[in-house]
C-alpha cells in the first residue's frame, strides 16, 4: 500500500527592505497571504495600502484597510492582521524610532501618538508615497547616493510625519513662534555651495524655524522645495558649463549630479531637453 505525504505550501510571502539616510529609519515593501500573529514594534510605523485589503486588531479594536488607506501603529501597540476579501494584498511602511522623530521632523512631540489605525487621507499619501519613492532611490543608489539624495528624503520624511503629527495625533506639530522666518538665508545657503547640499536640519536652523515649516513656507515663497532648488541651481550650472565646452560628464561632476544619466534626467524634466541636444545647438 502506498502513503503519500501531503504537505501544505506556504502562504506566498514577499518582502523588500528599504533604506535611508538615517539610521533610525527604514521602509518595507510587502506583497503577501500570510496571517499574522498578535505583536508590536518598538517603532512608529505609518504605511499605505498599495493593493487588496487587510483586517487587524489594534489599540481601537478591529480595523480594515483597503488600497489606498493610510495604515499606522503607535510603539508598543498590538496588532495582527490578515488579508480580507481577498488572497493576498499589497502594503508598503515607514517605521521611525520614537526617539529619532523629534530631530528627524522638527518641532515633533516625542510623546506624541497616532489617533487612528487606518483612514484615509489623500495628501499625507501623496506626501508618503513620494517618501517611499525617494527611499527606494536612495537604495538603489548605495554608495552612489549623494548628500542631496539625502535631502531629498529628509524633506519628504519632514512632509509626510509632519502631516500625519499635525492633522492625526495627539499634539501637532508645534508651530513656530516667528513669522518672518528668513528664507533668503536658506536661498544663500543653496546658492553659495550647490556642490555640498546641505540637510534639511540645517535649513531650518538658518531660518529659526522646524523643518516641517521651512517646507510649507519655502514652498509657499519660491513654488518649490529647497531640494528641487537646488537641482535647478546645478541644472543652470551644468547648462553654463556645456555651453561653454566643457563635455557632459564633466559638467555633471562640476555641477553636483551623481553622474551624466542624473544631470540627463534633471535637464529633460525642466526643460524638455538633454545636455547632449544643448551641447549641439551651442
Amino acid at each position: 500500500m502506498l502513503r503519500y505525504a501531503c504537505r501544505m505550501s506556504a502562504p506566498a510571502h514577499h518582502c523588500r527592505v528599504l533604506a535611508s539616510p538615517w539610521p533610525g529609519v527604514h521602509a518595507t515593501e510587502i506583497d503577501s497571504a500570510r496571517h499574522y500573529g498578535r505583536h508590536w514594534h518598538a517603532t512608529y510605523s505609518l504605511g499605505v495600502m498599495d493593493g487588496g485589503a487587510h483586517r487587524s486588531i489594534s489599540g481601537s479594536g478591529t480595523v480594515d484597510a483597503y488600497a489606498g488607506d493610510i495604515v499606522c501603529a503607535n510603539p508598543g501597540e498590538v496588532h495582527d492582521g490578515r488579508p480580507l476579501h481577498g488572497p493576498s494584498r499589497r502594503w508598503r511602511t515607514v517605521y521611525v524610532e520614537p526617539d529619532a522623530l523629534p530631530e528627524l521632523v522638527g518641532g515633533a512631540d516625542a510623546n506624541a501618538m497616532f489617533t487612528l489605525p487606518a483612514f484615509t487621507d489623500e495628501g499625507l499619501r501623496n506626501a508618503l508615497q513620494r517618501l517611499l519613492a525617494r527611499m527606494e532611490a536612495w537604495t538603489a543608489a548605495g554608495r552612489k547616493a549623494t548628500a542631496a539624495d539625502a535631502l531629498a528624503c529628509e524633506e519628504s520624511l519632514a512632509e509626510a510625519f509632519g502631516l500625519m503629527l499635525r492633522d492625526h495625533s495627539t499634539s501637532a506639530v508645534h508651530p513656530t513662534a516667528r513669522s518672518d522666518a528668513d528664507l533668503s538665508m536658506v536661498c544663500e545657503r543653496l546658492a553659495d555651495a550647490p556642490l555640498q547640499a546641505p540637510t534639511l536640519t540645517e535649513l531650518a536652523a538658518l531660518a529659526g524655524i522646524g523643518k516641517f515649516q521651512l517646507l510649507r513656507r519655502f514652498k509657499k515663497a519660491y513654488g518649490t522645495t529647497p531640494h528641487d532648488w537646488l537641482l535647478q541651481r546645478r541644472a543652470d550650472r551644468a547648462r553654463g558649463l556645456i555651453r561653454n565646452g566643457l563635455g557632459l560628464s564633466e559638467a555633471a561632476a562640476s555641477s553636483g549630479f551623481a553622474d551624466q544619466s542624473h544631470m540627463t534626467r534633471v535637464f529633460v524634466r525642466r526643460y524638455g531637453f538633454t545636455p547632449g541636444a544643448w551641447r549641439e545647438a551651442h
